[in-house]
C-alpha cells in the first residue's frame, strides 16, 4: 500500500493507473499490481476480526460497536484522510473551487461496518452465503447500471454504490472511488470466514489452502474464457507476452470486480495458510518489526498520508516548482516533477523507517492500557 502510494506523489510521469497500458515497463506494472492484494484482504480480515467478536459480544454490543467503529471511520476519511491527499481543504482549482472529499479504502471499511452493524443479526453463515452472492453476482449489473468515472458528476448518488462517481455537496465534492456494494460483499465475507479461523491450526491451514487454490484456479479459468467476471476483456498484444500477461491481470479495481477479487483473495488465503511456516524463518527483529506495524496500521495509515505529501512538496520546491502547485491531488501535479522507479522505492523504505517509532508507540500504549477510545485507533 505505502509502495503504491508513494509512485503516486514521486513517480515521474505516472499515471493513475499504469495497468491500463499493456506496455507499460514491467517493474511499474508489478509496483502497482501488487499492491492490489491491500484493500481486499484489508476489508476481509476487518470482517474476520468482527465475526471473531461474536463470539465474545452479544449481537447487539457487536451492533453497537460495527456502528460507531463504522462512523468514526467515515468521518475521519472524510475530514483527515481526503485533506492529506490533497493539503487543499479549501478547495481545488481543478474541481471549480470544490473541496475535493475523496472515498477511498477506509471509507468502504467504515460503511461496510455500519452495513454489518445490522446486517450481522442474520448470523455468520447466512452473511457469509450473502457475501458470496454480492461478490459472485455484482457484475451482472455492469451492462444495466450506469457506467462512469471517478470525475463524473451527472449521476445520481445511488449509482456511487456500485460505479465510481463524483457528488457535488455544497463547497464539496465527493468522490466514491470505493464504492460500497462489492466491498460490502468482501466483509461479509470475511464475517462469515470467521469459523474458519477458530479451527484448529491444522484444520484452518488446510481449508485455507485448498480454498485459495480452488480460487485462483477457477480465476485463470474464469478469466481465460473472458465472458464474465470483468468489464475489461483481455487480448493478445502485439507488444508479446509479457504485454498479454499484463492485459490479462488488468482488472477493475473502482469497483473490484469478481475477477479481481479471485485473483487477490485466492493468493491471500493460500498465504494465510502457510504464514506459520513463514513467521518460523524470519529473524527476530523483522518478525518483531512486522508485528508492530501490524498493531499500529490505523495510526501508520494517516500519518504515510502526510508525510508523503509533505515529502513531494520539499521535493517539488527542490525541482523549481511552487508549493501551490503540489497543495492538490497528485493527478493534477506539474509535468516534469517527481523522481525515477528506484527512487520510489528508496523514498519508501524511509517512509517505513521513519514511521516506525510512531508505530511502535502506539502499538505500546495498546499493549498497556484498555481505554475504549484504543479500539478506534
Amino acid at each position: 500500500m505505502a509502495i503504491d502510494h508513494t509512485r503516486d506523489f514521486f513517480l515521474l510521469g505516472t499515471d493513475i493507473d499504469p495497468l491500463a497500458d499493456p506496455n507499460v515497463a514491467l517493474a511499474v506494472f508489478a509496483t502497482r499490481w501488487i499492491t492490489h492484494f491491500c484493500a481486499p484482504v484489508f476489508v476481509l480480515l476487518a470482517g474476520t476480526s468482527a465475526g471473531l467478536m461474536a463470539t465474545r459480544k452479544s449481537r447487539a454490543e457487536l451492533a453497537r460497536f460495527l456502528f460507531t467503529r463504522g462512523v468514526w471511520l467515515i468521518a475521519v476519511e472524510i475530514v483527515v484522510i481526503a485533506t492529506g491527499w490533497t493539503f487543499a481543504p479549501r478547495g481545488i482549482a481543478q474541481f471549480g473551487g470544490l473541496t475535493w472529499t475523496s472515498l477511498q479504502v477506509i471509507w468502504a471499511i467504515g460503511a461496510s461496518m455500519v452495513a454489518l452493524a445490522g446486517l450481522q443479526w442474520l448470523g455468520r453463515r447466512a452473511c457469509f452465503a450473502l457475501g458470496v452472492a454480492v461478490v459472485a453476482a455484482h457484475n451482472l449489473l455492469d451492462p444495466i447500471w450506469p457506467a462512469s468515472r471517478l470525475l463524473d458528476q451527472q449521476w445520481p448518488a445511488w449509482v456511487g454504490l456500485h460505479s465510481p462517481m463524483s457528488v457535488p455537496v455544497g463547497p464539496f465534492l465527493f468522490g466514491f472511488r470505493y464504492p460500497l456494494l462489492p466491498w460490502l460483499g468482501v466483509m461479509l465475507l470475511g464475517f462469515g470466514m470467521a469459523e474458519v479461523f477458530e479451527r484448529a491450526p491444522a484444520r484452518r491451514n488446510a481449508i485455507l489452502l485448498a480454498g485459495g487454490a480452488g480460487i485462483t484456479a477457477g480465476f485463470c479459468l474464469l478469466r481465460a474464457w473472458g465472458a464474465y467476471g470483468d468489464p475489461n476483456p483481455w487480448q493478445l498484444q502485439p507488444g508479446g507476452a509479457v504485454a498479454t500477461a499484463i492485459d490479462f491481470l488488468n482488472l477493475s479495481k473502482y469497483p473490484p470486480s469478481l475477477l479481481f477479487l479471485m485473483m487477490t483473495l485466492g493468493p491471500a488465503a493460500m498465504l494465510c495458510a502457510v504464514v506459520d511456516r513463514i513467521d518460523g524463518g524470519l529473524p527476530g527483529r523483522v518478525k518483531a518489526a512486522l508485528i508492530v506495524f501490524g498493531r499500529a496500521p490505523f495510526a501508520f495509515y494517516v500519518a504515510h498520508l502526510y508525510v508523503l505529501h509533505a515529502a513531494s512538496v520539499v521535493l517539488g520546491l527542490i525541482q523549481g516548482f511552487s508549493a501551490a502547485q503540489l497543495m492538490t491531488s497528485s493527478r493534477f501535479y506539474p509535468r516534469g516533477f517527481g523522481v525515477s522507479l528506484p527512487v520510489v522505492y528508496l523514498v519508501w523504505v524511509l517512509l517505513v523507517a521513519l514511521l516506525y517509532p510512531l508505530c511502535r508507540w502506539v502499538a505500546d500504549v495498546k499493549a498497556r492500557r484498555r481505554d475504549w477510545w484504543l479500539s478506534y485507533v
